[in-house]
């Protein structure tokens, strides 16, 4: 057994020695060191051996262990380092070239506008709450006073989930979701941007996706002036110092009062031109005071409290404030037309 392990070490260091890949390097490894390997095969006969000489064998068959593995490893290190030159040869960076410049990226124009009105309503008092785009049956439409057969509810004008869940039309939902939360307290003065679905077709003006912004206040002795007075302050914020606003009766489900605004046309004035189809003004939002019924839905009490809520479309803000006159630039990703507003 000496003689076959002596001759099994002398053959196998031979081979190791001319392996010239790490693929040859393990098929020899499996062959000689293997669970079916030759020195396991050897090995196996020690059975038959007597008590004195076991011992001796087994130390020689671990020393030509030790020896094939040593010139494995030593020879595993030299193929990776081969291999690590090659890959540095090969994939070698010109550090001195010059680099590629990178364009500077810039706020959306819809986020920008979106930004600008809430900064406006956070410097009046105002803070900003928010709710899930899935919204019930109940918060969407129940809540905000909108019956059964009411338009609104229409299949054509609402994405529906199930019968009870959809995607939200408004971001009125967030103000009942902030009355229940509140809890019956006093004041509440929130903002709530996101935003909403609808099943319209896309065209210069509409979009099955836009972002709204809504406002809710409520407080003791809350009146129709003071909405007015708002909604003049932040007009003349993001349209400038000398635009006027005027209120024309409408209806909303959940508002009673309730109006729409128009404000001085941005680009004449309040002269008349094309943009304004020579009227002089531009709408621009909804507004009103709370329904009695969508107080008492949101746990408050309408003859201690009254408040008014207000929404308007970012998008349709942003083409007005910037004079555009499709909606559809605002999604197709177009740079030349969004680098425009990098400098704004």
């Amino acid at each position: 057994m000496k003689e076959r392990l002596a001759l099994l070490r002398s053959e196998a260091l031979q081979q190791l020695q001319q392996a010239d890949t790490p693929g040859e390097l393990n098929d020899l490894r499996v062959k000689y060191l293997g669970k079916k390997g030759a020195l396991t095969e050897i090995l196996r006969g020690m059975g038959a051996l007597s008590a004195e000489e076991r011992p001796l064998i087994g130390q020689i068959g671990n020393e030509v262990r030790g020896a094939l593995e040593a010139v494995i490893t030593e020879k595993s290190e030299l193929f990776q380092r081969q291999e690590t030159d090659q890959r540095l040869r090969e994939e070698t960076i010109d550090v001195t070239l010059p680099g590629t410049k990178c364009g500077a990226g810039a706020v959306h124009p819809l986020n920008k506008v979106a930004q600008e009105i809430e900064d406006v309503f956070i410097g009046l008092g105002y803070t900003i709450a928010e709710g899930p785009e899935v919204e019930t049956d109940f918060f969407n439409f129940e809540a905000l006073n909108l019956p059964k057969n009411h338009p609104a509810r229409d299949m054509q004008d609402s994405f529906y989930v199930t019968d009870d869940i959809l995607m939200r039309t408004h971001t009125s939902p967030v103000q009942v979701r902030t009355m229940k939360a509140m809890n019956g307290q006093t004041p509440v003065k929130v903002i709530c941007p996101g935003k909403v679905y609808r099943r319209d077709d896309d065209d210069a003006t509409h979009s099955f996706q836009f972002n709204q912004i809504e406002g809710l206040v409520i407080d003791k002795h809350i009146r129709m002036s003071d909405l007015k007075g708002t909604l003049l302050q932040f007009s003349r914020q993001m349209f400038g110092s000398q635009t006027q606003i005027r209120l024309r009766p409408s209806f909303f489900p959940f508002t009673e009062p309730s109006a729409e605004v128009d404000v001085t046309c941005v680009q004449c004035g309040g002269n008349g031109c094309r943009m304004c189809k020579q009227t002089g003004w531009l709408e621009i939002l909804g507004c009103g005071m709370i329904h009695p019924r969508v107080l008492e839905m949101g746990g408050y009490d309408p003859k201690e409290v009254s408040g008014f809520a207000f929404g308007m479309g970012v998008e349709r803000i942003a083409l007005l404030k910037y004079g555009i006159d499709d909606i559809r630039h605002f999604y197709t990703n177009d740079l030349r037309f969004l680098k425009q507003f990098a400098r704004m």
